[in-house]
């Protein structure tokens, strides 16, 4: 019989893929002898057998729950409805990948009308077990029976307001008999239902309801922001309740061992007294930094530094720790790995290496390569912030950033404004986990509530976005959509700036700056090329783009788009002379001036180059894409170059196709105008030789695109090749120079062994291989892509993933056959997916020489690079032992 249920003793940290990340770690801190309250794990598996059975419990699994319920029960001396000791659980979801706030927790579950009293009478303490109660009813209502929150909390609000109270402590014990009176009758008109008075019915109900949070909303998209599989389930833990409510020597946190927006070596966290953990996450009331716990709880603090330091060195990772402190004794209820910043990121994973707890290649593997865009975010410029009307510097930067956009209340408003191609930022009292689509696409997160480990701060950062929390200069009014602040306020649609990195909002748009890396993301990046067997070079043609990937350490250059320099007026003038022209003496003059743009085009790549490789692809695009198109620029053209304008427009017809993509481009252009990739040529062996002369040795590599035939090649290379060579002994110099080709259509990969005797090198152009192989348009594809994702056709844009069971075969394919040809031939790729970590796993599993991407995701790709060569060099010694 498979087992659905295990105890917390029956686990450990390596059963993390059954009994999801909270189950484990519960596993593994009750084994380590931790003080976590008992409790047990239904599994994974059972979640997803739950979910193919039309959302059912077996019996197995029935049978299971209520065994190890009744050894909860005798372990602890506890139950629902017998004996002196009352049982209660908490009810929490707990998936392998960790999703904070993204599916459902239950807390005080067992309460009753009936057992609220005998509580009363254990704990002695009226308003403590009816203010247990009244959380009940909110979070079962708003899990189980899908009743928003938002009706508990209203009718809350009110009641307090009407009492003049601004603390949910200051309720009596009658004022909470009468709110749950109240949220009784909210079940019967939202829901149609009865809160169930039977435990055993509300554990069921509780632990059915997060089984279906795998599927709701938030969850699909959180997995998807974070390209995380829709398959393996949550894992449900029930867990013996503790409480933070019970007075002020109790209370509730989440700490982490070391800052997780900055990564400095010190506990950094929150906590409530006399509260239960949702108060700290939710950000309804604004904890206390964790430090000052030592004063108020000195022991108690002493006893969690203990703890925060043994499970760091345990798990050699920082820790997110959830506690809760019961009469001054403290309880772990959960750890895992922290969600952090790309800075702190780094931060973290130097000071671990420094420390001697993690080797180089341990600390790259803990680097999500995708965040890494963050760190490189932009910051305000000083001088402007001068001038910048502010609105308040109060807020607690929970996730850094600069960031600009108008401002609104809901997730759904902003959405719509998305829609329209707004950039926006979200403010909110506090967020929920509804609240994630709209964080998603947020430039940045404003909440006048809560603190650095609360809901808005955690996803935020672990997205990546903008954040300030706890604003309490911003009175925001969601159902009126405006906020107050001392000096004015803001509506709906209003241009506001947000510095996440010390918590200001401004008025207006403000200038903002380049962040320069720090020395720690200098080190990683060393240690990231030392470690690496794949290259990455950069896709760049102009000074600025060259001058930020070599920054950036890249290896030299995988693409030079020459068609980008053509856009000039008067090299466009020039091109379009040729093009036009029927006569060779106008096309050789125009080539002339060309060949002059050309060479100085190149002289100023390889100045800065040197002796790194650069791949110079010739021209691709086809011709009309030079040509005026509208009668207004074909008659001032006719002017311009002194030709009818009835003829000019007769040419332009002439070239124009009605499918550009698949039409007179590429290898195809240059069989029909061989001067036009021979004066390319010689340009690049000018330029190249002309730098020579200061000491360098430059390497160029001209790429032909486009070939689909073998003949098309040879033909081509025979007539570079002469022309360069003639070159060469007119100048009586010597240039290192290879003609390679671009692989970008399936037939050239499935005689990849026949273009290998004309190619010193291929380049895959992934972008047009997808276009070709998928028969998309990568122009129209975005009208149909989104909904193939979210009809499971695909799982990922394949313009942004590699397709590998397509797109990847043919690369492989190719690959194999050209390498069993030459077994030393060089491969690269100079698509965009050549900056996709997931992409170039695949590639380096190939055994590709390098990857080519723009500039600013080269960081990514040396990280995904190096972390590929790691995993498959332990993947081997694992096969080899």
């Amino acid at each position: 019989m498979t087992q659905y249920v295990y105890a917390f003793e029956e686990g450990q940290a390596t059963m993390r893929a059954l009994l999801g990340g909270k189950g484990a770690n519960l596993a593994e801190m009750t084994r380590l002898g931790l003080p976590v309250p008992s409790g047990f794990t239904i599994t994974t598996d059972a979640c997803m057998e739950y979910l193919a059975a039309n959302n059912t419990l077996t019996q197995d699994m029935l049978s299971q729950i209520e065994t190890y319920l009744e050894d909860l029960q005798l372990r602890t001396g506890k139950s629902f409805s017998t004996g002196d000791e009352l049982l209660l659980v908490s009810v929490r979801s707990g998936a392998a990948q960790s999703m904070p706030g993204m599916m459902d927790t239950i807390l005080n579950l067992g309460l009753n009308d009936v057992n609220v009293e005998r509580f009363k009478q254990m704990t002695g303490d009226g308003r403590f077990a009816y203010d247990c109660y009244r959380r009940l009813l909110q979070m079962f209502g708003n899990v189980v029976y899908d009743i928003s929150g938002s009706y508990f909390e209203r009718h809350l609000t009110t009641y307090k307001a009407a009492l003049k109270v601004t603390n949910d402590q200051e309720l009596t014990e009658a004022d909470l008999k009468k709110i749950i009176s109240t949220y009784k009758e909210i079940y019967q008109k939202v829901a149609k239902k009865e809160f169930p008075q039977d435990p055993q019915q509300q554990l069921l109900e509780a632990i059915e309801a997060v089984f279906s949070s795998w599927n709701n909303e938030r969850a699909f998209v959180y997995r998807n922001l974070n390209d995380m599989s829709h398959e393996g389930g949550t894992a449900v833990n029930v867990q013996e309740m503790v409480f933070g409510n019970r007075g002020d020597t109790s209370g509730t946190g989440v700490a982490f061992t070391r800052n997780p927006a900055t990564g400095e070596n010190k506990l950094f966290g929150e906590y409530l007294l006399n509260a239960q953990g949702e108060d700290v996450v939710a950000g309804i009331r604004t904890p206390l930094p964790i430090a000052t716990l030592e004063e108020a709880m000195p022991t108690v603090y002493d006893e969690f530094v203990r703890v925060a330091d043994l499970l760091e060195d345990h798990y050699q990772d920082m820790q997110d720790i959830e506690f809760t402190i019961e009469n001054s004794k403290l309880y772990l209820l959960q750890t895992r790995n922290g969600k952090r910043t790309a800075k702190a990121a780094f931060q973290i994973a130097v000071d671990l290496v420094n420390e001697g707890k993690l080797s180089k290649a341990e600390a790259l593997m803990q680097i999500d390569p995708k965040s890494i865009d963050q760190l490189l975010h932009p910051s305000f410029a000083s001088a402007a912030l001068a001038y910048a009307e502010l609105v308040t510097d109060v807020g607690l930067p929970a996730s850094p950033g600069a960031a600009t956009g108008q401002v609104y209340f809901d997730a759904a408003a902003a959405q719509e404004a998305v829609q329209r191609g707004e950039e926006v930022i979200l403010l909110r009292q506090e967020t929920s986990p509804e609240d994630i689509t709209g964080m998603s696409i947020s430039e940045a997160i404003v909440t006048s509530r809560g603190g650095m480990t609360s809901h808005a701060a955690v996803v935020a950062r672990g997205m990546g976005v903008c954040c300030v929390v706890g604003c309490e200069q911003l009175s925001i009014d969601e159902a009126n959509k405006c906020a107050s602040y001392p000096n004015g306020q803001l509506k709906e649609g209003d241009l506001i700036s947000v510095d996440g990195t010390n918590g200001a909002i401004y008025r207006g748009d403000i200038d903002k700056v380049p962040t320069e890396a720090e020395e720690t993301f200098q080190t990683m990046m060393a240690w990231a090329r030392e470690l690496s067997d794949l290259k990455i070079r950069m896709n760049a043609e102009t000074v600025n783009d060259i001058k930020t990937g070599l920054a950036f350490d890249a290896a030299g250059i995988g693409l030079v788009r020459t068609e980008h320099m053509f856009f000039k007026e008067e090299r466009l003038r020039e091109m379009r002379r040729f093009i036009i022209s029927n006569r060779q003496t106008e096309q050789d003059r125009a080539l002339g001036e060309i060949l002059g743009y050309q060479i100085e085009d190149f002289v100023n790549i390889f100045s800065l180059t040197k002796d790194k490789p650069v791949v110079i692809r010739l021209l691709d695009p086809p011709l009309h894409e030079f040509l005026p198109h509208t009668e207004q620029d074909v008659a001032t053209l006719a002017l311009q170059l002194d030709v009818a304008q009835e003829s000019l427009a007769r040419r332009v017809s002439e070239l124009t196709e009605v499918n550009p993509m698949l039409g007179h481009r590429g290898v195809r252009l240059a069989v029909s105008y061989p001067n036009l990739y021979l004066m390319q040529a010689e340009a690049i062996i000018r330029a190249a030789a002309t730098v020579n002369e200061t000491g360098v040795n430059v390497q160029p590599e001209i790429m032909i695109p486009l070939v689909g035939m073998k003949k098309e090649l040879s033909l081509l290379r025979e007539a570079i090749t002469q022309h360069i060579d003639d070159l060469l002994d007119e100048l009586n110099v010597q240039v290192d120079y290879t003609i390679g080709t671009m692989i970008e259509l399936p037939r050239a990969c499935l005689i990849a062994d026949e273009l290998v005797d004309d190619a010193d090198f291929f380049s895959f152009g992934t972008n047009d291989l997808t276009q070709m192989t998928f028969g998309f348009s990568r122009d129209d594809a975005a009208k149909y892509i989104n909904q193939y994702i979210s009809d499971e056709i695909l799982p990922l844009d394949p313009f942004q993933t590699l397709d590998v069971e397509g797109v990847g075969s043919l690369v492989k394919t190719a690959t194999e056959l050209a390498r069993a040809k030459q077994p030393d031939f060089k491969l690269g790729v100079c698509g965009e997916l050549g900056g996709d970590p997931q992409s170039i796993e695949f590639f380096h599993q190939i055994g590709l020489d390098y990857v080519s991407c723009s500039p600013y995701r080269i960081p990514i790709a040396q990280i995904a690079a190096a972390q590929s060569a790691i995993k498959y060099a332990t993947m081997k010694e694992k096969l080899e032992v």
